[in-house]
């Protein structure tokens, strides 16, 4: 059985944090940052998941 491969970070290099702590570029919290290296796949996706509808509700993704 084949190992699966680590979910991609959504970095973009765009690295600014709102005044909610969100980040301009990937739309992900401070806390997800510093956290991305040890999460799992599944928490990766979840994070993926609220990084779109933060996006969304920015009306930076439509």
């Amino acid at each position: 059985m084949t190992q699966e491969r680590p979910v991609a970070s959504p970095c973009v290099h765009v690295c600014a944090l709102d005044d909610a702590d969100v980040c301009l570029g990937c739309q992900r919290t401070a806390d997800e940052i510093t956290r991305w290296g040890r999460m799992d796949n599944d928490e990766r996706r979840q994070v993926l998941q609220r990084c779109a509808e933060r996006a969304r509700e920015q009306g930076v993704l439509i």
